[in-house]
C-alpha cells in the first residue's frame, strides 16, 4: 500500500482533524475524521440504506462525519457516472 495525501480540513488546528489519503494501489480512500455522535448514528440507522440490509455498525467499521469543505479533495472519475448502490 502506498498512500498519497489528498487534503486536510482547511481550518485545522495543529493536531487531529479531518484528513484524506488515497491508496494508489487499490484506489481506496483513507479518511480520518470526527466520529459521528450517537444521535447521528441513530438517524442513519433509522433512514437505512438498501432494503434488507442491516443498519447495525459492525465492530470493524465506524460512522464518521466528514465536513463538506473536505469533499473537494475526493478524487472524481473522469465520467461522473455514479456506479454505487444507492438503493434505487
Amino acid at each position: 500500500m502506498a498512500l498519497k495525501f489528498l487534503g486536510i480540513w482547511p481550518y485545522t488546528p495543529d493536531d487531529g482533524s479531518p484528513t484524506i489519503w488515497l491508496d494508489d494501489v487499490t484506489g481506496d480512500l483513507i479518511i480520518q475524521s470526527w466520529t459521528a455522535d450517537e444521535a447521528t448514528v441513530q438517524q442513519a440507522q433509522e433512514v437505512g440504506s438498501v432494503p434488507g440490509h442491516s443498519t447495525d455498525v459492525p465492530d470493524h467499521e465506524s460512522v464518521i462525519r466528514l465536513p463538506a469543505n473536505i469533499l473537494q479533495f475526493i478524487p472524481r472519475p473522469e465520467s461522473e457516472d455514479n456506479g454505487g448502490n444507492s438503493g434505487t
